[in-house]
Order: structure tokens, then sequence, then C-alpha cells
């Protein structure tokens, strides 16, 4: 069954906004945001969930293809190849080179605090003008440099529907979640990375891409009930394999509702467009749905985000 969460007034989600708003929390020259959930008794308990030794990567293959979901792919070509001799003749080297939009939905990537503003702001009341031609002057993605590392908690929807996957438009609530931890013995808690998987990755698989975005056929994610559940549990950052957003859009003057609040209200590290199936598999065949995760983001001074191959070790 499809299901959409019911429309919001601008007003309301302000009033959502205020409600989630971390801004101050943690001091009013903070760059980190949620990440300041994680502590080293956070990242010890992760290290503890590791037992078989197996390591699966959240990211998916670069896509230097153009299509609907990708107008903008990768730019990749050789700088140099083997057919191009150094001085003494020997060794032989290649080297490429790589371009691209980090914020596409065809490439596996983390948002930077910058990257998100609402009525002018950025997370932590920060002005937008931060923000300049040359990059952000502050909340860039080195603020991540050294990385997010913690225990993260697959919620598989999918898995609880028995479907493969969510069809775009459905918003899934903060009840739902609830049922998908009792269903897999699983709570989400205080430092966590919720991972969060729609099917969106084995959609694309089975079908093709398509267009996911807000003239398009849009995607699945999650309802703005799920975000002061979120609030609540103090989760410290958000891995889904769309971009978390439930397209179309269902608030009145607000095209990316979730993404709002989670980086720029509640200053939460988000990913976006990540592969998931690989360690859905993984999960269920282990019976368990919490694993230790280690994401390093690229340091990219003054960036909105960047690139990254998130692993998930079991």
């Amino acid at each position: 069954m499809k299901r959409k969460s019911e429309g919001m007034a601008t007003k309301a989600f302000d009033r959502l906004f205020k409600q989630v708003c971390n801004w101050g929390r943690w001091g009013k020259n903070d760059e980190r945001g949620t990440l300041n959930y994680i502590r080293p008794r956070h990242i010890r308990r992760a290290a503890s969930l590791v037992k078989k030794g197996v390591s699966v990567s959240l990211a998916i293959p670069l896509n230097k293809t153009a299509g609907p979901d990708n107008p903008q792919p990768i730019a990749h070509y050789m700088a140099r190849n083997h057919d191009v001799a150094l001085p003494k003749g020997n060794p032989g080297v290649a080297m490429d080179y790589l371009g691209c939009v980090c914020h596409s939905d065809c490439f596996t990537h983390v948002d930077a605090l910058c990257h998100i503003s609402y009525r002018g702001k950025l997370y932590n009341g920060r002005p937008v003008r931060d923000v300049a031609s040359v990059g952000a002057e502050c909340l860039d993605v080195d603020a991540y440099a050294t990385g997010i590392v913690g225990r993260g908690v697959l919620l598989d929807i999918p898995r609880l529907r028995n479907v493969k996957w969510l069809e775009p438009g459905t918003a899934v609530t903060a009840g739902e979640l609830i049922e998908a931890e009792k269903a897999q013995g699983v709570r989400l808690a205080e430092g966590d990375i919720f991972l969060f998987r729609t099917g969106h990755h084995r959609r694309r698989l089975e079908l093709g891409p398509w267009n996911a975005g807000f003239d398009g056929e849009g995607r699945a994610g999650l309802a703005l009930d799920a975000i002061p559940l979120l609030h609540a549990r103090k989760v410290a950052a958000f891995l889904p394999d769309g971009d978390g957003d439930t397209v179309p859009c269902n608030v009145e003057g607000v095209s990316l509702p979730i993404h709002t609040l989670q980086i720029t209200a509640m200053g939460m590290a988000c990913a976006d467009c990540l592969q998931l199936e690989d360690l859905a598999r993984a999960c269920a065949a282990a019976r368990r749905w919490a694993v230790m995760v280690v994401a390093a983001p690229l340091r990219l001074p003054g960036g909105t985000g960047t690139l990254f191959n998130p692993i998930a070790v079991l």
C-alpha cells in the first residue's frame, strides 16, 4: 500500500523547524552538529559489533552515463597513459582526471551543513553570505575530516512491507520506523547512524533510471513526523538510499523539507544516494541490523559536500 503524508502549511513547518532546532546546543561556533552526539564510548560500542570481519560498501559506482537521473554525469578521462614514456623509459604511468557536481542522484555523497539554507540562514543561524563563489567560509565538509564512525542501524522498510521497494512518492512515518525497529529487534539511540532503506537502488537496477526530481516521478522518503523522532533519539547521522525527502513535496513553499529540517535546523550529518542492497542481504543473513559504519568524506575546504564510500563492517 502506498502511503503519503498529509500536506503542511508553511507556518506549521516553521513551528516544526523550531521544535527540532539545535542552534546553539553545542555553542555558537559549532560546525559538527549532531556528530557531537558520537562520543568515544559510541565508537567503542560500534567496534564491538564486528563479529565476522566482513566489510560491505554502501556506495553506488560513480555513474559516467547521462540519463534522466544523471543529467551531469561524472567527467572521467585519462590524463596520461602508459604509451607516454617517462624520461628514462620505465616505469609506465597512467593517471586520470575526475570531475563532478557531487549533489546528484547517481553519486553517493555526503552533504555539508552549508549545503541547505532556510529563510536566509544556515545551521546555527549563520548567514547565507558565508557561502560565496569561492566556497563556504564555515560549515564546510572539512568539518567532517575525522570521519563519520559509529553504530549504524539499518531500518529496512521494504522488508517490513514485504515488497521489493517503495514506490516514488511514498512517505515513511515515525510509526512505521518504530514498527521496523520492533520487527528487526533493534532501536535507534543516541549517537547512532541511521541507515534508511527504501529500495531506491534496487528499483533502478530492475526498472532502469527515472527522473526522481520535482518534475519527474519523484522518490520515496521520510514523512515529516519522522523528524521529531530522530531529534528525540539524538541520531547522529542519516544515510539513506535516496535522499530522505519524499517527492512530490507536501509542504507549501518548501521544496526539500526533510533536508531543511535535518541539515539547517538540526545540523544533522546527511548523505544521499547510498546502495543498501548488499547490506540488507548481509544483515538478513546474520539476523542483526546493527553494524559498525566507517565513512571518510574527502577533505574539501569550502565544499558543500563530497563523494565518499561509506563502509559497514559486520
